[in-house]
């Protein structure tokens, strides 16, 4: 959706979807607006309390039948598993995700892990696909001015157009935007904490090739999978940021993640949306 300033701010219903790597702000800042009035709908939350719900829980439970005590009593129906997943903990997803590499390390096999991602792959596509029915929802059912789509940070890889052309069609697409010393420290907590990720399948099978090679592994199992994690994501980092910076030049919106960080309420939020619509059509 491409508009004026002045007709986004006139809109009675404004209905925006942020786009970019984790980690550059998308729900900091959807948190920061008033959830009286803002639907925050979090792909992420949608991909896990709904497509991948159960795979994350057979996932656990797999992980629990290995322990003697537990396993007894799921078996007896003594106790139950389920995720507690929020839009500010979701962590069941990227456990489910998991890691290429040595199993002794906690480490999935190739068949495996891409069995996952596509999985992910399918649930993200199904998320998107689902902002435009929420969108009716979150009016007409539960009463919301505002609606925020808070995106994955994997979604420009997505190869469904359909599920790109939902949110073009239906929402204000605006991508924040990482400048290089914020990318720097996305990769460097990645180095801290490495955390699962979603890769698209030819993007996978080129760095754990060109891995193996480089380490000198002569199989998966040999990899230590926080290493290559480490090691992969700040190609990851270069591969999608052209993918966003398209998706924005073609359909939407670029704001800097540091003028993000900026702000502190709706008001200085929607100013921002204002003032970058109304200079990139200055731009143009």
């Amino acid at each position: 959706m491409r508009l004026s300033h002045e007709a986004f701010m006139r809109l009675e219903h404004k209905v925006i979807t942020l786009l970019g790597m984790s980690g550059v702000g998308k729900t900091t800042v959807a948190n920061k607006l008033p959830k009286k009035h803002w639907f925050h709908y979090s792909g992420d939350y949608r991909i896990g309390t709904k497509y991948l719900e159960e795979p994350i829980l057979d996932n656990i439970k797999m992980q629990a039948m290995r322990v003697d005590f537990l396993r007894d009593l799921l078996r007896s129906d003594s106790i139950y598993i389920c995720s507690n997943i929020t839009v500010n903990n979701l962590a069941p997803i990227s456990s489910f995700l998991g890691k290429i590499g040595n199993p002794n390390l906690g480490g999935l096999s190739v068949e495996e892990f891409k069995r996952r991602q596509r999985l992910h792959h399918d649930a993200e596509v199904g998320a998107m696909k689902d902002v435009e029915s929420f969108i009716r929802k979150a009016k007409e059912i539960y009463g919301y001015e505002h609606f925020i789509n808070d995106a994955g940070g994997s979604v420009c890889e997505l190869d469904d157009p359909s599920a790109l052309e939902t949110l073009i069609k239906h929402t204000l697409v605006v991508y924040i935007r990482a400048d290089e010393d914020m990318e720097q420290e996305l990769i460097q907590r990645q180095i801290d904490d490495p955390k699962p990720l979603y890769y698209q399948e030819a993007f996978l099978d080129e760095n754990l090739s060109e891995y193996m090679k480089r380490t000198g592994a002569g199989n998966v199992d040999e990899i230590d999978p926080d290493k290559f994690v480490q090691w992969t994501f700040p190609r990851l980092v270069a591969h999608r940021k052209p993918l966003y910076e398209n998706i924005a030049a073609r359909h939407g919106y670029t704001i800097e993640a540091r003028e993000i960080d900026k702000v502190k309420n709706e008001s200085d939020f929607l100013g921002l949306i204002r003032d970058t619509l109304k200079a990139q059509a200055r731009a143009a």
